[in-house]
């Protein structure tokens, strides 16, 4: 198997069918209308990082501000998770985000499950013993060392889709295979039993700043997901 800084309170409630908006002025003099979430992203210091696609990064704060209107997150929760399986593993597809500051904290590899596919993910699974990547919404919960070393234990929010991750022992933790050391010799980075799993150096780092009730959330553009959960269709 597998920097922070405090909340200030920000207007990030989306709602699921039409959210608030703000107008800015483009260069042909007409104005356009941003969502909250667009403007936010666009407000985000991606720097030296891969950039999230502002599609999943919608999706992503749809989900976050829903958690947090069902109390399922505390109100000065302020930290966002992206892991976006639709990319490659060789690419960089963990953010960290501290949407107070608007900038990524961590921009890693991660890992998805043995039988969710070879480079790309491809297969999700809910299943116990599957081997395969469970999509969307989770809280993170507390830490402790197993077998693989300092890790983080996941509670999935998605009925169906990611609920049994506790049983299932999907958890963050640090993996040697996740390196770019591995991407050279096998041109994909190594995969979990279904834990998204970071580079040994970022597992502490990570873990530590994302701990205790806060939200990661594993995209693919998986239309029966995207229909189903209740945190994209509140």
């Amino acid at each position: 198997m597998i920097a922070t800084s405090f909340y200030k309170k920000t207007n990030l409630e989306v709602n699921s069918k039409k959210s608030l908006s703000t107008k800015i002025e483009k260069n042909s003099g007409k104005a356009t209308e941003l969502s909250e979430a667009e403007t936010l992203y666009h407000a985000i210091e991606f720097n030296n990082s891969n950039k999230l696609e502002l599609d999943v990064f919608e999706k992503a704060i749809l989900g976050f501000n829903n958690l947090k209107k069902a109390g399922k997150i505390d109100e000065n929760c302020h930290l966002l998770t992206v892991c976006d399986f639709s990319l490659s593993s060789t690419q960089k597809r963990l953010w960290v985000i501290d949407l107070n500051d608007k900038k990524i904290l961590f921009n890693s590899l991660v890992a998805h499950g043995k039988n969710t596919g070879e480079e790309f993910a491809r297969k999700f699974s809910n299943t116990e013993s599957s081997l395969q990547s469970s999509l969307g919404f989770y809280v993170t919960e507390s830490t402790y060392n197993g077998s693989n070393g300092f890790s983080l234990k996941l509670h999935g929010m998605d009925k169906g889709f990611n609920d049994r991750a506790l049983q299932r022992a999907i958890v963050m933790h640090g993996a040697n295979y996740v390196s770019e050391d591995f991407i050279k010799s096998q041109r994909r980075i190594g995969r979990s039993w279904g834990c998204p799993a970071v580079p040994t150096a970022l597992a502490k780092p990570i873990i530590n700043t994302i701990k205790d009730k806060n939200v990661i959330f594993i995209y693919y553009p998986d239309e029966n997901y995207l229909s189903s959960s209740v945190w994209l269709n509140a």
